[in-house]
């Protein structure tokens, strides 16, 4: 599977795409009506993004805007968007109100999301210590410094393979106000080379006292993440647990169903898993009678079996 959807919203607002050099501007949305994305294009942009950003700038409202959702710019397989984090920090003054922010809303027709180039967001949130929300989406390149950020309560990383030095350093910042994070693993072959260990800050749940949603996904270590998930001291506080988009197989959700009890959980999510029929029952009986909602749905994922016997199973996100 790939991305073929932009955001349909941020900051529980509906996206909106300001108008490209050609379309009109007259009757836009409210400034603080609707999450902006402003975008251009990977290929023979007529437009580069901070262009893009200016106009909007201009056109609207900054002062009242809440979201913004940045697309894509010009030859992002191959340039990290440097000159887009430069004229955000630039015009940081004038967005007060700026709560949610996403970088690398692309979809594979635009750019697959293991060619997406990103660098290090850090100074992003550094740049704008209001924000509650903030997203990425693209591994390559992708840096996340160990920082302390108070108002921030939802991160999410979607990336085909998350860099270690990216897991180490969300697990080493201080996040007091974080409710919602949502990790996407990867696979080695797209550059994620974290192991369960690397987890462990995040697991342990010191640094991040307010955590009610966990995601752990999209992985091809899935079990050994939930064998780590099993016993984490982290989970007693959760309300969501997502450990879909995976290669989740019977060992996985054996070790998650042996360790502390989920039943506290408000939902599970395994989605796109690779468990047996048992198994599925298991889980269900185990947890539908305490009120847990419990997400089993197979989605695509599917084996391959070679004559030789050598299964091959895939994450939901790769290339």
């Amino acid at each position: 599977m790939t991305i073929g959807d932009h955001l349909h919203a941020l900051y529980r607002l509906p996206a909106h795409t300001f108008p490209g050099p050609d379309g009109r501007t007259e009757g836009l949305p409210e400034a603080d009506a609707v999450a902006w994305r402003i975008t251009s294009d990977v290929y023979d942009a007529n437009e580069e993004w901070p262009d893009a950003f200016a106009r909007f700038c201009s056109a609207v409202d900054t002062t009242r805007v809440r979201a913004l959702i940045v697309g894509a710019w010009q030859e992002a397989y191959d340039t990290a968007p440097s000159s887009v984090i430069e004229a955000l920090l630039a015009a940081r003054d004038r967005f007060p109100a700026m709560r949610g922010l996403f970088l690398g809303d692309m979809v594979m027709e635009e750019c697959e999301i293991s060619w997406i180039n990103q660098t290090d967001v850090t100074p992003l949130l550094a740049g704008f210590p209001a924000l509650e929300e903030f997203g990425v989406r693209g591994g390559s390149g992708l840096g996340f410094t160990a920082l302390s950020h108070g108002a921030l309560r939802k991160l999410v990383v979607e990336t085909g393979g998350l860099p270690v030095e990216v897991v180490r350093g969300i697990g080493a910042s201080d996040l007091p106000a974080l409710i919602h994070l949502d990790l996407w693993l990867g696979t080695p072959d797209y550059g994620g080379d974290s192991e369960a260990a690397d987890l462990e800050p995040i697991l342990s749940g010191g640094r991040l006292p307010r955590l009610r949603h966990l995601a752990l996904r999209n992985s091809e270590m899935q079990d050994a993440v939930a064998a780590a998930v099993a016993a984490a001291p982290v989970v007693d506080r959760l309300e969501v647990l997502d450990l879909s988009m995976g290669v989740l197989t019977d060992e996985g959700a054996g070790a998650l169903l042996s360790g502390q009890p989920l039943t506290h959980l408000k939902k599970l999510d395994l989605h796109h898993h690779y468990l047996s029929k048992p198994v599925e029952d298991r889980v269900r009986q185990t947890l539908e009678p305490a009120g847990v909602e419990v997400d089993l749905d197979r989605d695509d994922a599917e084996e391959d079996t070679e004559d030789d016997g050598t299964v091959w199973r895939y994450v939901a996100v790769g290339e």
